[in-house]
C-alpha cells in the first residue's frame, strides 16, 4: 500500500493493531486519505472525490451502534440516561483521537503537503475523522462482525477504566459555579472548521472571573461539552 511514510515494519504493525486483513485494499486507502490530498490519488482508478469523508460517516454509525450494543451487554441494569453518557464519552472525537494513536494511523494517512507542513498528523480532530473512516472501512470489507471486533479491541478498556457513569460536563459546571454563587455558564458560538456539509463547531463557555475555554464538535451541543470540559480541567 503506498502510504506515506511507509516502512513494511511499520505497516505491518498498523494491520495487527487493525486486526483485520483487507480484502480490498482500496477501500483501507480510501480510509486513509485526508480529502486534501484527493489529487494525489487521481488515475488510480477510484472514486475518491470526497477523500475518506464518506467512510467516515458510515464508520460514525457502525461506532455508535457497536458500542451501544457493548454497553447495552455491559451494563444491563442501567438506565438509558447512565447508558447515553456512556455512549457520548465514547464516541467523542478525543475518544477517536486517543484511539487513532494507539494504532498509529496517523503515519499512515495520506495528506497533501500544505496540510503535511502544519502537522496534519498530529491534529486531533483529522485523525478523530479518519479512525471513524477505518471503522467503515473495515465494516466494508468485512461485515459487522469484524467492525465490531476492532471496536472491542480498543473500546472494552475504556469502558472497563471508568466503573461509573461519566457525569455530564455541562451538568458538572454548572453545579461548579452554582456551589460558589456564580452566575450559570453561558455558551457562544465563536466559529466553524470543515467543509459545509460537515462542519466542525467551535464554541466558548464562559464563568465569571474565570478565563473562556473552547471545544469543538460535530454539533453545537458536543462542542458544548467539549468546552465545559476544557474549563473543568481548568478549574482543577
Amino acid at each position: 500500500m503506498d502510504v506515506v511514510p511507509a516502512t513494511a515494519d511499520r505497516e505491518q504493525a498498523f494491520a495487527a493493531a487493525l486486526g483485520h486483513a483487507f480484502a480490498n485494499r482500496d477501500l483501507l486507502r480510501e480510509a486513509l486519505t485526508h480529502r486534501s490530498a484527493v489529487d494525489r490519488q487521481r488515475g488510480r482508478n477510484l472514486d475518491m472525490r470526497h477523500g475518506n469523508e464518506r467512510l467516515e460517516f458510515l464508520g460514525d454509525r457502525v461506532l455508535s451502534l457497536a458500542v451501544a450494543d457493548l454497553l447495552i451487554r455491559r451494563f444491563p441494569s442501567e438506565s438509558e440516561g447512565e447508558l447515553a453518557r456512556r455512549h457520548a464519552a465514547l464516541v467523542r472525537a478525543e475518544t477517536l483521537a486517543e484511539v487513532a494513536r494507539a494504532i498509529g494511523l496517523g503515519a499512515h494517512l495520506l495528506l497533501a503537503d500544505s496540510e503535511e507542513a502544519t502537522g496534519g498528523r498530529e491534529k486531533p480532530a483529522i485523525l478523530a475523522d479518519a479512525c471513524e473512516a477505518v471503522i467503515g472501512a473495515v465494516y466494508r470489507d468485512g461485515g459487522l462482525d469484524a467492525a465490531r471486533s476492532f471496536v472491542e479491541r480498543y473500546w472494552v478498556p475504556r469502558i472497563e477504566h471508568d466503573p461509573q457513569p461519566p457525569r455530564d460536563p455541562k451538568t458538572a459546571l454548572q453545579e461548579w459555579a452554582q456551589g460558589r454563587g456564580l452566575p450559570l455558564p453561558s455558551y457562544r458560538e465563536v466559529g466553524r472548521d470543515g467543509p459545509p456539509h460537515a462542519p466542525q463547531f467551535i464554541m466558548e463557555v464562559v464563568v465569571r472571573g474565570r478565563a473562556p475555554a473552547h471545544g469543538s464538535g460535530k454539533t453545537k451541543r458536543e462542542a458544548e461539552r467539549a468546552a465545559a470540559t476544557a474549563m473543568l480541567d481548568a478549574l482543577k
